[in-house]
């Protein structure tokens, strides 16, 4: 991909259905993260952040109604949600998440029960069990993995319950067992990341993989995608090492850490998320090596990430947007009234490098 394709972001515009256009608002919410340095990380005021749909126009795919699918009308407003959430958020991904969900539930009068598997999938599925027997009309999930969700998908279907998944797919069949998937295109973002290392090391030299953790599609995805464009466009760059970080800067960190002592001459480092990055950085920084030094790609777009880029230990950063309340809701909204919406909702996903960081910093989160 050309420099022009980490441009700064269009603006927001989503559309659900064929006719329909919904401008998003952006989510309010404060958490914090772990590396809270006292900087204003309130959602609210980051700028122009909202999720941009790729593939807006249900007429334009696969689509969902909800009299293929089983389910009834209903109003959304006087409907109760279900939020299951998949990873201890300790992530800011995680943490932004959760609070767009809560934001646009809490601006629409939406009743919204929530429930956090803290990164155990046997806990999930038994938490989205909870839920339904607690009273959820509808199901938004963002899922821990891609397998295993027979028993929720059963007991969903026998009470006509829709799913709409975010971030990460399920293995199962849209307008049957889900409605949609609302998230980015994960391969397309490997494939961004790997334009970004080709131009970091000028094409050539070793590089090493943080891989995600196993068993979810994004994993399979930025892999995929990232590795089939270093083969295509960058034969003098080389993998020679790959190990899962599981998506977690202290995995991250002591993975890199046995990277180094391994591979010492070690040109650049694509690690599946900023947090595993973040992690690859400190080891970088114990082992006493300069900004820069080794080129460092990511993948999500967390303010400590971005500012990463700013102080030159990492050299890009692909965007993966957080915030899926608006459109969630939206996508329930216009589905439990009878008006079709899209089986896949990809959404667009911006960049950020030395270009941009600096500018845009506070539309990380």
């Amino acid at each position: 991909m050309k420099p022009t394709a980490f441009l700064r972001r269009t603006p927001v515009r989503t559309l659900l259905a064929t006719g329909l256009v919904t401008s998003l608002a952006l989510v309010s919410g404060c958490a914090k993260s772990e590396d809270d340095d006292g900087k204003d990380k309130n959602p609210a005021s980051q700028g122009d952040s909202g999720q941009v749909v790729a593939t807006p126009d249900a007429g334009s795919g696969p689509a969902c109604a909800i009299d293929a699918y089983g389910g009834k009308k209903l109003d959304l407003e006087t409907a109760t949600v279900g939020f299951s959430q998949s990873e201890k958020e300790a992530n800011p991904f995680r943490i932004a998440e959760t609070a767009s969900i809560k934001a646009e539930a809490e601006k629409r009068g939406v009743k919204l029960l929530t429930a956090n598997a803290q990164s155990q999938f046997s806990k999930q599925i038994s938490d989205v069990q909870d839920l339904i027997a607690k009273g959820a009309d509808l199901l938004v999930i963002a899922p821990l993995n891609s397998d295993g969700w027979e028993p929720v998908l059963r007991a969903a279907s026998a009470k006509h319950i829709p799913i709409v998944t975010i971030d990460r797919k399920i293995n199962a069949t849209a307008c049957k067992d889900y409605v949609t998937f609302i998230g980015s295109d994960f391969v397309e973002q490997g494939r961004r990341a790997a334009d970004r290392m080709i131009e970091a090391t000028g094409g050539k030299g070793e590089i090493a993989v943080l891989l995600g953790a196993a068993g979810n599609n994004v994993t399979t995805e930025r892999t995929e995608g990232f590795e089939d464009r270093i083969k295509e466009k960058a034969p003098g760059l080389e993998i020679v090492f790959r190990q899962t970080g599981e998506f977690a800067r202290e995995k991250g960190q002591s993975v890199t850490e046995n990277l180094i002592q391994s591979k010492p001459g070690i040109t650049g480092i694509y690690a599946e998320n900023d947090e595993m990055g973040l992690g690859a950085v400190n080891a970088l920084k114990g082992a006493g090596k300069k900004p820069g030094a080794v080129k460092i790609v990511t993948i999500d777009g967390t303010r400590n990430a971005v500012q990463g880029i700013v102080d030159g230990w990492i050299d890009g950063v692909i965007e993966s947007n957080p915030r899926f309340g608006p459109l969630a809701f939206q996508t329930l909204d216009t589905f439990t009234k009878g008006e079709k919406v899209a089986q896949n909702v990809v959404i667009e996903d911006s960049a950020y490098t030395s270009d941009n960081a600096e500018a845009d910093l506070g539309k990380a989160y």
